[in-house]
C-alpha cells in the first residue's frame, strides 16, 4: 500500500475518532450559503457525471454531451469574461503528460476518495459541490514546476494543500482543476541554531517541527490548530495563541521558494534577518492563499525557548468583564506569553472533553500563559491578580508541572475540534473570526455573545483576546432553512459591527470563499482592483487557486 492511501486511512481515522455518534457520510454535500455557488455554466458535481476512462476523468454533462470545462462567459462583469479551462480533450491530455513527467503512476490521482478528501472540509464553513479532477503528489520542488508548467499549457486550476484545516473553503475547487498536495514534501531541511533560523516543506506541522527541533533550546512560537501544517500557515498568515506576544505568521517567515503560475521558480529574497534590496516579495507571498504561486520551501526564524512557563485560568462574571481584564493587561505592557478568552459553553465543551482531567467552573475565563525567567513570572503573574480583581475576577487556578500545563493549554487550541466532537447526526459547525483594535474588543465581545446566546443554538465565543482577534463556533442543523438564515444573519452581523468598529473580516481564517464581499467591504473596490493587478501581472489565465479572495472582477 502506498503513502498515499496510507495518509488517506490515517486522515479517515482521524475524523472518525473526532465523532461521538454515527453520523451518515456526507459525500458531495453542498451547503447553501451566500457567494458559495459556483459561477453560471460550471459543471458541478451534482450536474454532471464523473467517468474514469483508462485511468483519466471524463467530464459528461447530465445529457451525455461534452463540455467545455467551466468556460463561460458574464457580460455583466465589466465586459471581462470569466476565465476559460481546459477541454475534457486537454485534460485528458495534461493528466498522461504528468504521469510521465512525475514518473509515478500514483503522482496523480483521479480516485473518487481522493478527490472529495481534496474537495470537501469536515470542519470548514463553506463547502461547494464541485471538486479537482485529479490530485498530484510532487516529491521536490522540481515536480511542482512540472505540475504548474503542464497546468499553464492547457489552463487547468491549480490548487494547493497542505494540512487541510483551513476554515473559508481556502482550498476548494469551484473551477475544478488539480490539487496540489505537498504530503511527499514533509522535510526540515536545514536548521541553522547558530543563525536561529530554520528551512523546511510545506507539509511539515509546526508541532512536529518543534519537536524535532527542541534539544536546541529553539521553538517556532506560531501556534494555530494542532494539525496545522506550514505550507497552509504561510497561505493564510495565520496566528494563534501566542500572537499577542511573538506575533503572527508573516513575522516569522524569512524566505521562500515559490513556484509561479508557468512553472518558474523564484527564491524571494535571502537569509538575513533584515533586508532592504527591492521587493518585499516574501510578504507578498504569505496571506496570497496559494492565489499567487505555489510555496515549496520556507525559511522560518526561531526563538529561545523560555527558562520558565506557567499556566493559569481565572474566571469572571462576564463575558465583557473577561475582556475588559484582557486589554488592561495589554494596555498596562505587561508581557503575557499568551492570553485567551473562553466563554460557559466552550468551557462546558473542554469539560465534556474531560482532556484536562479536571472540571472547570463553566463560566467567561481567560487563560493565561507567563513565561521568562522565574523572577520575572512571579512578577507578572502577581501584575495580572491586581488588574483582573478590578473586574470582580474569581481565584487564579494553576497548571502543576509541564503535563498539566500541556493538558490545560491543549483544551483551548482544540477548543473548535472538541465542539465538533459534540455533533448529532445532521449538524454542522460554523466557525468564523474577526478582529478589531484594541480598545474595541469589549464592545464587540459583548455585543456579539449576547446574539450567539439569543440564537438558541449550542453557540460559544472565544477568541486570542490578546491581539483583538474574536472568534464564533455554531452549532446547527444543516438541513434546517431556518438555522441556517439565523446563523448566516448572525456571523453576518458580527462581521459588518467590526467593519463599522475599524477591524477586519478574518484576523487569521482567510478569505477564501466565504468573505469575498465582506473584503469588498472592508478594503473597497479600489484596493480590490490593486490586487487583481498583481495577480494578472503573475497569473494572467487566473489558475492559480481561482476564485479565492476576490473574483476575476466584480459582478
Amino acid at each position: 500500500m502506498d503513502r498515499r492511501h496510507i495518509l488517506a486511512g490515517v486522515f479517515r481515522a482521524v475524523q472518525s475518532s473526532r465523532q461521538r455518534l454515527p453520523r451518515q457520510p456526507r459525500r458531495w454535500q453542498t451547503t447553501n450559503r451566500p457567494n458559495t455557488a459556483p459561477a453560471s455554466g460550471l459543471w458541478t458535481t451534482a450536474r454532471t457525471l464523473l467517468l474514469r476512462t483508462a485511468g483519466v476523468v471524463v467530464i459528461l454533462s447530465a445529457t451525455g454531451a461534452l463540455t467545455r470545462a467551466f468556460g463561460t462567459s458574464n457580460p455583466q462583469k465589466k465586459g471581462l469574461p470569466d476565465p476559460s479551462y481546459a477541454s475534457k480533450a486537454e485534460l485528458e491530455k495534461a493528466i498522461g503528460e504528468l504521469r510521465m513527467l512525475l514518473d509515478d503512476e500514483a503522482a496523480i490521482s483521479t480516485d473518487d476518495e481522493d478527490l472529495h478528501r481534496h474537495g470537501y472540509s469536515e470542519w470548514s464553513s463553506i463547502n461547494i459541490a464541485t471538486l479537482p479532477v485529479a490530485v498530484a503528489y510532487p516529491k521536490s520542488t522540481e515536480e511542482v514546476s512540472h505540475v504548474a508548467r503542464v497546468c499553464s499549457k492547457y489552463r487547468i486550476p491549480i490548487i494547493p494543500y497542505s494540512g487541510g484545516t483551513s476554515l473559508e473553503a481556502n482550498f476548494s475547487a469551484p473551477f475544478g482543476g488539480v490539487s496540489v498536495d505537498f504530503c511527499f514534501m514533509d522535510k526540515i531541511l536545514q536548521l541553522r541554531e547558530d543563525d536561529m533560523d530554520v528551512t523546511v516543506q510545506p507539509s511539515v506541522g509546526w508541532m512536529s517541527l518543534n519537536e524535532h527541533i527542541q534539544d536546541s533550546g529553539l521553538f517556532f512560537p506560531v501556534d494555530p490548530g494542532p494539525s496545522a501544517m506550514i505550507g497552509g500557515m504561510v497561505g493564510t498568515s495565520c496566528s494563534g495563541t501566542n500572537a499577542v506576544r511573538y506575533g503572527t505568521m508573516k513575522d516569522w517567515v524569512i524566505n521562500l521558494t515559490v513556484v509561479l503560475a508557468d512553472g518558474t521558480v523564484i527564491k524571494t529574497k535571502r537569509r538575513p534577518r533584515k533586508s532592504a534590496a527591492g521587493y518585499n516579495l516574501t510578504s507578498l507571498f504569505v496571506g496570497s492563499e496559494g492565489t499567487l504561486g505555489l510555496v515549496t520551501e520556507v525559511t522560518l526564524k526561531l526563538a529561545v525557548i523560555p527558562q520558565e512557563t506557567s499556566v493559569a485560568v481565572v474566571t469572571f462574571p462576564t463575558f465583557r468583564s473577561a475582556a475588559a481584564t484582557a486589554m488592561s493587561v495589554v494596555r498596562s505592557g505587561i508581557p503575557i506569553a499568551a492570553m485567551e478568552i473562553m466563554d460557559d459553553v466552550q468551557m462546558r465543551v473542554v469539560n465534556d472533553a474531560g482532556a484536562t482531567g479536571k472540571k472547570w467552573r463553566e463560566v467567561p475565563t481567560l487563560f493565561f500563559k507567563f513565561s521568562g525567567t522565574p523572577q520575572a513570572v512571579k512578577e507578572h503573574i502577581q501584575q495580572v491578580k491586581q488588574l483582573a480583581k478590578k473586574q470582580d475576577s474569581g481565584e487564579f487556578e494553576f497548571a502543576n508541572g509541564a503535563t498539566e500545563q500541556k493538558k490545560l493549554w491543549s483544551a483551548r487550541k482544540e477548543a473548535l475540534w472538541s465542539m465538533m466532537a459534540l455533533r448529532r447526526e445532521g449538524d454542522e459547525v460554523w466557525s468564523t473570526d474577526v478582529a478589531v483594535p484594541l480598545s474595541r474588543l469589549a464592545d464587540l465581545a459583548e455585543i456579539s455573545k449576547k446574539e450567539l446566546d439569543e440564537l438558541g443554538m449550542f453557540a460559544s465565543a472565544l477568541g486570542h483576546v490578546g491581539d483583538g482577534n474574536f472568534h464564533a463556533s455554531i452549532m446547527y442543523k444543516s438541513a434546517d432553512p431556518e438555522e441556517r438564515a439565523k446563523v448566516e444573519g448572525c456571523v453576518k452581523r458580527m462581521v459588518d459591527r467590526a467593519l463599522e468598529m475599524e477591524g477586519t473580516c478574518t484576523g487569521e481564517h482567510g478569505v477564501g470563499l466565504g468573505k469575498k464581499k465582506s473584503l469588498v467591504k472592508e478594503l473597497g473596490e479600489d484596493t480590490i482592483d490593486v490586487m487583481r493587478k498583481l495577480k494578472r501581472s503573475l497569473d494572467p489565465l487566473w489558475i492559480m487557486n481561482p476564485g479565492k479572495i476576490f473574483d476575476l472582477s466584480d459582478s
